[in-house]
């Protein structure tokens, strides 16, 4: 394989679990914004998808193995259902790339019921719009002269 592909392929695997990591590597590995875009949307849909798919089965088994004793309503659970209420779908959509990771927001939205034709286009959506935002905030960054000496 091509150092190019192992690169892409390596940016791509880490942008399945966390958003951040596709415009941060994508930059530090010389692609330009449209392909740090890319990189990171393909790699949070793919994540996307797959969790939509086997989401419910993947949301039980993490239920019998890690929910041993666990409050219903905790804190963070009364936020998220709040969160819900007063946003729905393009809330949990929205906040996935800057609070959750893809596969974190999948399956909560999963879990409230959502369709997953809405799922594949709010995170869509709310991919290309935080990715094109990081994309071009960390290649802004890049142009500041201390930042050009450090990386050198």
């Amino acid at each position: 394989m091509s150092e190019s592909l192992i690169k892409f392929l390596g940016i791509y695997f880490l942008s399945l679990f966390k958003f951040i990591a596709g415009p941060v590597l994508g930059s530090a590995a010389g692609y330009g914004v449209l392909g740090s875009i890319f990189v990171t949307v393909a790699g949070m849909m793919t994540s996307v998808l797959l969790f939509t798919l086997v989401g419910n089965k993947f949301k039980e088994y993490l239920k019998l193995r890690f929910s041993k004793d666990k409050p219903i309503f905790s804190k963070k659970n009364r936020r998220l259902v709040s969160l819900w209420k007063k946003y729905g779908e393009i809330g949990i959509a929205i906040i996935t790339p800057l609070v959750l990771t893809p596969i974190g927001g999948t399956l909560i939205m999963v879990s409230f019921g959502a369709k997953k034709r809405h799922i594949y286009l709010n995170m869509l959506f709310s991919a290309l719009f935080w990715a094109s935002i990081f994309s071009l905030s960390i290649d802004q960054i890049l142009e500041i002269p201390l930042f050009q000496n450090l990386l050198r």
